[in-house]
């Protein structure tokens, strides 16, 4: 693998920041496929482009890929032959919105819906 074109892990957000020029393909990934991805570079050889936890719980405790220290960076352009997992966020309103109550009896009550999906992203030209 080219350390020159570290992996970029990306969000909603910042796979819009890298989209600047150029040409790329897309594609679905499944959550293992993802995973697999993942297992395959070293942490020297991935690059974190954005700050939220949430994704970073998806990665580690959802994929069961193990922690690691990866660099943070914001990317403006990805390279030719440089490529991406993008885990997109999709957000949709609740339409039962139950109430629990915690142990110690404060209620919390359900107002979302909160799904992920990966993508495959490389930029060819």
């Amino acid at each position: 693998m080219d350390k020159s074109l570290p992996l970029l892990l990306l969000d909603n957000s910042s796979m819009m920041s890298v989209l600047n020029e150029g040409e790329f393909q897309c594609h679905n990934l499944t959550f293992e496929e993802a995973k697999h991805i993942l297992e395959l570079h070293d942490e020297t050889d991935v690059l974190q482009c954005f700050s939220n936890l949430d994704i970073e719980t998806v990665i580690y405790d959802y994929l069961g890929v193990t922690k690691r220290e990866v660099e943070y960076k914001r990317i403006r352009n990805m390279r030719p032959g440089q490529d991406a997992i993008v885990f997109k966020l999709y957000i949709t309103p609740s339409e039962t919105q139950p109430i629990i109550q915690a142990d110690d009896g404060v209620e919390a009550k359900k107002i979302q819906n909160v799904y992920v999906y990966c993508q495959y992203l490389s930029r060819i030209k």
